[in-house]
């Protein structure tokens, strides 16, 4: 004779319970993590971008010439201008200094990119404004020079 268990049924009950405990463990998250790791991740896409255009310059120029065809700037002031901005935007969020500037800055270059070069890229391009959006309206987060600022002149120094 052989004894057999029954196993406790799954109920509409445990389940739900079961969901609500996964939705409470990934609110737990801190907004501060989403905010840096954001940061990170959108820095470096444009840090290496702007890496890859000072590595070979004549290259560079080229493709604003050739291939990227901005309307109303020459290629040569494009060129400069769009690899300061990625230098400039992407060394800010990483620092988290002045930080809404550098979202702000890297939005335009995202809007530039989706509308006059690669407009069929927009599923890249959303990911990276949203990351810059949330960047623009909650600020840089606690692990930031901008919280480090804020709090020196909150204290009134």
């Amino acid at each position: 004779m052989s004894v057999t268990r029954e196993m406790p049924s799954t109920s509409g009950r445990s389940l739900a319970a079961a969901y609500r405990r996964a939705l409470n463990l990934a609110g737990s998250i801190p907004l501060s993590l989403v905010q840096l790791a954001g940061r990170v991740a959108v820095a470096h896409v444009f840090w290496q971008s702007a890496q890859t255009k000072l590595a070979s310059w004549p290259v560079t120029l080229q493709l604003f010439a050739f291939e990227y065809n901005l309307p109303l700037i020459e290629p040569a002031l494009a060129a400069p201008l769009a690899t300061a901005a990625e230098i400039i935007g992407a060394a800010l969020l990483f620092l988290g200094l002045f930080s809404r500037l550098g979202a702000l800055m890297l939005l335009g270059v995202v809007a530039v990119i989706q509308i006059f070069v690669y407009p069929g890229h927009w599923g890249e391009h959303l990911m990276w404004s949203s990351l810059l959006l949330l960047i623009l309206a909650r600020g840089a987060g606690v692990v930031s020079l901008d919280h480090l600022v804020d709090g020196y002149f909150r204290r009134g120094a």
